[in-house]
């Protein structure tokens, strides 16, 4: 590899990360609490990726000390993150990950991924069944005269 190849390498992994925090900015621009700590955005992008937007519903602030907050993802299901002295902490499905250990990140971004794949609120599907969709179960009164 000579140096210009090396050089256009950099080049182009350098537009690319710098593409990626734009559209993450953009993304944040949505959500008063990422604006308010930018932290926040920084713990959500390495959990989630710079494509964060994609998989969160809202945002919510419910603590004021220790800082915390309920991630809401897209298909009903939710997370917190709760900001102390030290580091940051994840807690998904009851159980916590300090974010401070590379290898306890690691897992919450597992886990996180593992609640992503749950799918939507089973009540999102019974909604059309409730609804009468299905025209083939009504109920007709019928009039038979029957001699004996």
């Amino acid at each position: 590899m000579t140096k210009a190849e090396l050089r256009e390498k950099i080049r182009a992994l350098a537009l690319q990360v710098v593409g990626e925090k734009a559209k993450s900015e953009d993304a944040a621009l949505a959500y008063d609490e990422l604006t308010k700590f930018p932290e926040l955005k920084a713990i959500l992008i390495d959990l989630l990726t710079h494509e964060f937007d994609s998989f969160l519903e809202g945002i919510d602030w419910i603590a004021p000390r220790p800082t915390t907050f309920r991630i809401n993802l897209l298909n009903g299901q939710s997370f917190i993150l709760i900001f102390t002295e030290r580091s940051w902490i994840a807690q998904v499905e009851g159980k916590k990950y300090y974010l401070l250990n590379l290898d306890e990140e690691e897992y919450a971004a597992q886990s996180i991924s593992r609640i992503l794949q749950y799918g939507p609120k089973s009540g999102a599907d019974v909604e059309e069944g409730e609804d009468g969709g299905d025209d083939a179960e009504e109920d007709v009164d019928v009039d038979v005269d029957v001699e004996v």
